[in-house]
């Protein structure tokens, strides 16, 4: 039987979903035991990130996740500019590769992180949210990011309840069983944590306070301080590590598609799926 060559495109999106799992299930896993009092306290995907450096080979651990991270954020790129995902150009695919692309800027964002912690730099040069709301249309575009992360949120809560998340999976059908409620649940989870963010944003826009403005670690954080609060942080702390295991299924079985220069226009055309009828989109999770 002859070896089925594999693309560079498909190292590179492989690369980027293992990194995304990694991350996410790192930030599940120590949240859940900051819930429990178990760890320091919840931690986001850069606080993730800054936690693992300070591991045994830690590193080692940033650089290759560092990298996996730019991976993605090319295979994002993909996705978006050349539609690796064969998405079409009908509206409903237009805000799927407009998604994509917002999601390529969010991971590249977190790759920088990952590289800052290599060279010791953290956030050093980065302008800080009181320079933000200081300049012109400050409160305006920090309304208009928390908006933004709002509709991400009710995003990902719809994705939860509507998307075919087994579909463009090249495994067994107990494994795309198990891979859909991972997925369920870690879109809902990461819904509910983007929701909290957004809720900040917009706070701090409305009144003009930069202390306002939390990244979803801290958010995690105020979450855990509420009545219930430690159950509340545990129920999307384990949503988050759920996200983070449907990631690392995708980068094993993920069926991935190499783009190609001549489906990059926006044009109308009928969907294709090599995978079977009716999971036209159900790749661009």
């Amino acid at each position: 039987m002859p070896i089925e060559r594999v693309s560079w495109w498909e190292w590179l999106a492989r690369a980027g979903y293992g990194a995304r799992g990694v991350v996410y299930l790192s930030a599940g896993v120590f949240s859940l035991l900051a819930a429990f009092e178990l760890h320091r306290s919840a931690e986001g995907a850069g606080g993730a990130l800054e936690t693992l450096a300070g591991w045994p080979f830690g590193r080692l651990w940033i650089a290759a996740l560092g990298a996996g991270l730019a991976a993605f954020v090319v295979w994002r790129a993909a996705q978006a500019v050349l539609d690796a995902d064969q998405l079409g150009a009908s509206p409903k695919a237009i805000v799927s590769r407009l998604g994509q692309a917002l999601s390529g800027a969010v991971y590249a964002g977190l790759a920088v992180t990952a590289f800052e912690l290599l060279d010791g730099l953290e956030n050093e040069g980065r302008p800080s949210a009181q320079d933000l709301l200081a300049a012109p249309f400050g409160a305006q575009l920090l309304l208009l990011a928390g908006l933004v992360v709002a509709g991400c949120a009710v995003g990902n809560a719809v994705r939860a309840f509507t998307d075919d998340f087994g579909g463009a999976l090249g495994c067994s059908a107990a494994g795309r069983r198990l891979a859909e409620r991972l997925a369920r649940a870690g879109y809902l989870a990461r819904g509910a944590a983007m929701a909290l963010v957004a809720v900040f944003l917009v706070r701090a826009a409305l009144q003009g306070d930069a202390g306002e403005i939390q990244t979803m670690g801290q958010a995690l954080q105020t979450l855990e301080r509420q009545p219930f609060g430690s159950w509340l942080l545990a129920a999307v702390a384990a949503g988050l590590a759920a996200f983070g295991l449907f990631g690392l299924i995708e980068a094993r079985h993920r069926r991935i598609l190499a783009p190609s220069a001549r489906r990059a226009p926006f044009r109308l055309r009928r969907p294709w799926s090599p995978l079977r009828p009716g999971t036209a989109t159900s790749l661009r999770a």
